[in-house]
This record gives C-alpha cells, sequence and structure tokens, in this order.
C-alpha cells in the first residue's frame, strides 16, 4: 500500500505473480495479471496526481496463515484516507484486505488480492 501511496506503481505490480487476480469495490470484473494491473495502477496514480490529491492507507490488524499448498493467506484492515494536497485527510474508507501469496525465486507475490469495503460486506 505504500508503494501505492507514493506513487511507484510499477514497483507497486511487480509485486504481483504474472496472472494475478485483483478484486476491488466498485469493479464488475477482476484485473487480470501483472500488466492489466500495472495499467490500472498508472492511469490511478495519473489521475490522483493531476486531481491533487493525496491517498494514505493505514495498515493494521495482519493475520498471515500458511495454508496446506505451500501459499499464505493474508487478511488485513487499512483505513484509506484522502486529501487535496496541504489539506487535512478524510477517512475514504475502512477496506478488508484479503490476499494470497505465493514463493517464487525466494520472493513472496500476490496472486489473489481481494479488497472489500468493510462495512458492506458483512
Amino acid at each position: 500500500m505504500a508503494l501505492m501511496d507514493d506513487r511507484e506503481p510499477d514497483a507497486w505490480a511487480d509485486a504481483y505473480t504474472e496472472d494475478a487476480v485483483f478484486e476491488e469495490p466498485g469493479r464488475t470484473e477482476a484485473i487480470r495479471g501483472r500488466e492489466a494491473i500495472r495499467a490500472a495502477i498508472t492511469r490511478r496514480a495519473a489521475e490522483l496526481a493531476e486531481a491533487g490529491v493525496v491517498m494514505r492507507h493505514w495498515t493494521s490488524n495482519l493475520m498471515v496463515t500458511p495454508l496446506p499448498d505451500g501459499t499464505l493467506r493474508a487478511q488485513y484492515y487499512s483505513l484509506v484516507m484522502r486529501a487535496p494536497r496541504g489539506q487535512r485527510p478524510d477517512i475514504f474508507a475502512h477496506v478488508v484486505c484479503r490476499d494470497v501469496l505465493v514463493r517464487k525465486g525466494g520472493r513472496w507475490f500476490i496472486r489473489h488480492r481481494h479488497l472489500g469495503v468493510d462495512a458492506l460486506e458483512h
């Protein structure tokens, strides 16, 4: 999330597997594949920069569970804040993040990320 907040879309996208799936509120279809994820976050970073909006994610309550197939399931909360540059931030959303992580070449990658707005999922 910090890479996204710092407008480093390439580094952020590189954390995903080639065949990753990214699901988020407001999208009817998941984004599929690292390059599609890269394109989407690059567009988003450009839109925020053009609008002069600063985004910040405050992440907490991380729970990581090893799965029998060698992957990891990570769940955590993210409080999403945004503000026009130079102004106080407001809370945009409280998100529940659910990731499936896989290890490749000594490094962990996100294979599947599901973001849900907490109050809308229960």
